[in-house]
């Protein structure tokens, strides 16, 4: 008897499939032009940069300390600062840190292992679109005289728009390329997507990749999602009538325990919950929301709605499931952009289903939109980028002088050419997308997808020193060291993680920032100092000077240093 799985849900069999795709639509994205979207969103911001504040930096410094052995693997802290139960992430980095220590820098070294993440997360998505897919209740009408989408074909097709729609994310761009542990949290649930997505075709792969997935989460500092998840995807697969998709349940609640007993082991339970003001609050998540998961969340939201009779489907229940849930946990913590991240891949499945059910008026104006848009930024980028070497036109290079005070614009060859290449490759997909190749499945995402990327490449060659020198700590670090002396221990009660780390690795210095001013025995005492709040230091301490944040007129790094006695 054949398989209906439509049964899984208990919805009436008359329920419409709002997708009608001819086999012509359904042809493959070219593999090579697919790797070399992917490689050009994956390694710009790879080189030539320092960590970033402040999660950035802070992650690293815990990774350079437990390679450079200044902490405990299964400890570790930047400072003295109590101990972040998050340990995997800072293991990988790490561990990579330690085996390029002979030929790369310590920063670059540990991104290493987070670029392969964003891949695997890449990869993982595909996958589980593509598994999704192939299910009976995702596959669109069979016409009455043949000529519908062959079903491994129609599943490349979407799969491949899941892809796209991933890379077009705006949210993903910055926090997808730190060195964080919210980046082996999103690899974690981009695998728990593939462990159910794949469990009524595959049997070991699944298995074993839930119980990866909820022990990286729990050991990445999510052990709360990792139960929840675990939950609902125990509930998706009771459900399901594949037999193979049952037998995951006891494999995924096997998974509940493991990251239960993980998360136990190294103290990782707790809560971070948010609070909400005013309405002005609410207004300004919804903003949030709406740019960082632009544009995908526009096209899952159509993807309800045309799928609206199959929610109760694996290929919606399972990508729904998940967003849910990290709906839910950046709410309730605030507007946590780390949380909603983890949402990211399942947004891009359930953005990916829309395509089927596109009309042709819908698909001109997303490429219309993406032209405009993405032309006029990478126009913007190009402006600026002339304004800062030649000085025609001279007000960008004027704005960038004041926001980044004491830039001075180096120029790179390299830089240029690449960013010259992207922009090439950006005008002859445009002149393919608007041309005759309407017919692929996938073609509304590829100018979204090829924007975000274009953008990506500009800001990281031709825009990176400035940034660079912004979103670094390094040149405070070096006015600190015009007062304090290379080898010097500091005092830093009270000072950001991310400063910390800074100090410790750009500066060499030995920083305890766990022991109050007052009982330190250190030379030197560093304190951030805002309008409104500067701390007491007591009259053991002599004020040397004031060093404000080149990009920040609000706060400023109070050096002092220890009076002599007499």
């Amino acid at each position: 008897m054949r398989h209906d799985p439509r049964l899984d849900s208990g919805i009436t069999l008359n329920s419409p499939n709002p997708a009608l795709v001819t086999q012509r639509a359904v042809q493959r994205m070219p593999r090579v032009a697919l790797l070399l979207l992917c490689s050009v969103y994956l390694l710009p911001g790879l080189f030539a940069r320092d960590p970033w504040k402040t999660a950035d930096v802070s992650a690293f410094g815990h990774m350079v300390n437990i390679a450079q052995g200044r902490t405990s693997w299964f400890a570790p802290t930047v400072g003295g600062l109590a101990p972040d139960p998050a340990v995997l992430p800072y293991w990988l980095g790490a561990a990579s840190i330690k085996l390029f220590a002979s030929w790369l820098e310590p920063a670059l070294a540990a991104r290493i292992p987070f670029i392969m993440l964003l891949a695997l997360v890449l990869t993982l998505t595909w996958l589980t679109t593509y598994y999704l897919a192939r299910t009976e209740a995702a596959q669109p009408l069979a016409f009455a005289f043949g000529g519908e989408a062959h079903p491994v074909d129609y599943a490349r097709a979407v799969a491949d728009g899941a892809l796209l729609a991933l890379i077009a994310t705006l949210g993903l761009l910055q926090l997808g390329h730190e060195t964080t542990p919210e980046l082996v949290q999103l690899a974690a649930v981009a695998l728990y997507l593939y462990a159910l997505a794949a469990s009524p075709f595959r049997t070991l792969g699944p298995r074993l990749g839930m119980l990866v997935a909820l022990a990286s989460m729990a050991a990445s500092g999510a052990p709360a999602m990792a139960v929840a998840l675990g939950v609902i995807g125990a509930a998706i697969s009771w459900r399901s009538t594949y037999e193979k998709a049952r037998s995951l349940v006891g494999w995924v609640l096997l998974g509940i325990g493991i990251a239960v007993g993980v998360a136990s082991a190294l103290g990782a339970w707790g809560w971070r919950l948010g609070h909400y003001a005013s309405w002005s609050d609410v207004g300004a998540l919804l903003q949030f929301l709406a740019w960082f998961t632009w544009p995908a969340w526009a096209l899952a939201m159509w993807t309800l709605w045309q799928w609206r009779h199959h929610l109760l489907h694996r290929h919606m229940a399972v990508p729904l499931g998940c967003l849910l849930q990290s709906l839910l946990a950046c709410i309730a913590m605030g507007g946590s952009d780390r949380a909603l991240m983890l949402g990211l891949p399942a947004l891009a499945v359930l953005a990916a289903f829309a395509l089927p059910t596109l009309q042709r008026r819908t698909s001109s104006a997303i490429d219309w939109f993406s032209v405009f848009f993405f032309s006029v930024a990478a126009l913007v980028i190009w402006v600026v980028y002339a304004s800062m070497h030649t000085g025609i036109p001279a007000q960008p290079a004027a704005n960038v002088a004041r926001l980044v005070p004491g830039f001075v614009a180096s120029f790179s060859p390299l830089a240029l050419i690449l960013a010259l290449a992207g922009t090439a490759a950006w005008i002859w997909l445009v002149r393919w997308r608007t041309g005759k190749n309407r017919h692929p499945l996938w073609k509304s995402l590829v100018l979204p997808a090829g924007g975000v990327a274009l953008c990506w490449l500009l800001v990281m060659t031709l825009m990176l020193p400035p940034l660079n020198y912004a979103r670094s700590f390094r040149s405070l670090v070096l006015r600190v060291a015009q007062h304090v002396p290379r080898d010097a221990c500091i005092a830093a009660p009270g000072m950001p993680r991310g400063q910390v780390a800074a100090l410790e690795y750009h500066g060499g210095y030995r920083v305890d920032a766990a022991t109050p001013a007052t009982d330190s025995s250190c030379e030197f005492l560093l304190q951030v100092e805002t309008r409104g709040h500067v701390p007491e230091t007591g009259p053991r301490w002599r004020l040397m000077a004031r060093e404000q944040r080149r990009n920040n007129d609000d706060e400023v790094t109070a050096i002092y240093r220890r009076r002599t006695p007499g």
